[in-house]
């Protein structure tokens, strides 16, 4: 988020709130649509303080799903196996001072924490103690302590090569401090990409998109305050930029996703719906040519809230837009320059105006299908989306029931509650869900 922020008085419960559907556009008192809550934590109940970031682990011992939220005093450990009676499990009191700005990322079964605070360096926690705390919540310590940067303001993790990239460092002019991983508790500093200056967020994947130039190799997708910059890392120690692109009216170039395909990268503007009076709108720019990404078009939504966080799974996009909440978007027409909202939960009934409160950032890669919505003013929401195609089957929302929706249907068969692909709606996927997919198998949604 930039570097101030206003908050406004909000009256916000203090009180825990237990499973609420979404009926007739309300879930109790918050506007929705095809969104149900399953629980809402208040500050109280996760360690108190304001809250920021939200990540999520999954451990693969047990498979059950814990929450990390992000708070300006520490970070929580939450139990949701069982999402209607989620568990705090326990707090990690930040290394230094109090911070709005806190990030989380999450690899080979350890969290990686950072903070705008000066001092705080990099917390390095180890998830698999979360299983054996026998009476919650509990005071945890760290497990180690990276302390090549004072302070950074995000991390970036690709858990395919086992790199982590620190932004917004006091390094390298506040662009990548590159670092490897392969030891998760003792992170070595590998190389830097500073070219273009300071990164406020980005995305690293082995790049796997249309442009056969750079297929296989190790690139990162940056928002770079007035830029999205593309920079190779394959080589941490010879980084360099492929490209830099701008747009009209950029006020503060502040996050942004890819699509699973790697040909579009979806990028919000944090100031535009602040300064200049305009609806949330995101930026649709097509990357199939790394050197020369261009805007195919622009999504604005129907509230005039900022925008901070979104991610992509499958063909749905995933947005916290502080006051309007959490916004669900189908891109599966992506290619023409067109989202469509599909789904919300907003989190900040009182108005969806361009202010820095409400939903700060969401996670939505649960396998239980589980989203967390971390709120700046009041803890952490747990919902679940209900989202209907024009056909149930079709799981991955791309307007066909096809062999991806049966790989996640075989991901999920015999998962118990909350599962997207339990189409009989008994509470568990088996064998009558297989036989009533492959009833509407190849069906156009």
């Amino acid at each position: 988020m930039k570097q101030f922020i206003f908050i406004h008085a909000l009256s916000f419960s203090t009180f825990a709130l237990s499973q609420t559907n979404c009926i007739d556009g309300m879930a109790g008192d918050f506007p929705c649509s095809n969104i149900d809550l399953m629980s809402y934590m208040p500050s109280s109940e996760v360690g108190g303080t304001g809250s920021n970031d939200v990540w999520g682990w999954v451990d693969p011992q047990t498979g059950v799903e814990y929450a990390i939220l992000g708070r300006k005093s520490g970070t929580a450990f939450i139990d949701i196996s069982d999402p209607v009676n989620p568990v705090f499990i326990g707090n990690l009191s930040a290394s230094g001072a109090n911070s709005t700005w806190r990030d989380i990322k999450v690899a080979k079964n350890h969290a990686y924490i950072v903070s705008e605070a000066y001092g705080h360096g990099m917390q390095i926690f180890d998830l698999t103690q979360l299983s054996s705390v026998s009476n919650p919540p509990v005071e945890f310590e760290e497990s180690s302590h990276y302390e090549g940067f004072s302070k950074a303001h995000n991390l970036v993790v690709n858990e395919e090569t086992d790199m982590l990239y620190a932004v917004g460092t006091n390094t390298f002019e506040g662009g990548l401090h590159i670092m490897d991983i392969t030891d998760p508790l003792y992170p070595i500093l590998v190389g830097d990409f500073a070219q273009d200056g300071y990164t406020h967020d980005a995305q690293v994947v082995v790049y796997n998109g249309p442009d056969s130039n750079f297929q296989g190799k190790e690139i990162a997708f940056a928002c770079n305050e007035n830029t999205v910059t593309i920079a190779d890392v394959s080589d941490p120690s010879d980084t360099y930029l492929i490209s830099t692109s701008t747009y009209s009216n950029s006020q503060y170039t502040h996050q942004g996703w890819l699509t699973e395909d790697h040909r579009y990268f979806l990028v919000g503007d944090e100031l535009d719906e602040y300064y200049d009076g305009i609806n949330t709108t995101t930026f649709i720019w097509d990357v199939g040519d790394l050197s020369s990404p261009f805007l195919i078009g622009t999504y604005v939504s129907t509230t005039n809230a900022i925008d901070h966080n979104l991610y992509i799974v499958d063909n749905l996009c995933y947005q916290s837009n502080y006051r309007a909440g959490l916004r669900i978007a189908n891109i599966s027409n992506i290619a023409n320059g067109v989202m469509e909202e599909t789904a919300f939960f907003d989190i900040y009934p009182a108005n969806d105006d361009a202010h820095f409160n409400g939903t700060w950032s969401n996670y939505p890669f649960f396998p239980s299908g589980v989203v967390a919505v971390s709120s700046i003013e009041g803890g952490v929401f747990f919902v679940l989306p209900n989202i209907q195609s024009g056909c149930p089957a079709d799981f991955n929302n791309d307007l066909v029931v096809s062999i991806a929706d049966l790989l996640i249907l075989i991901a999920e068969f015999s998962c118990i509650n909350y599962c997207a692909s339990d189409l009989s709606n008994d509470g568990v996927v088996n064998v009558g869900d297989l036989l009533m997919f492959l009833i509407a198998f190849g069906a156009l949604c």
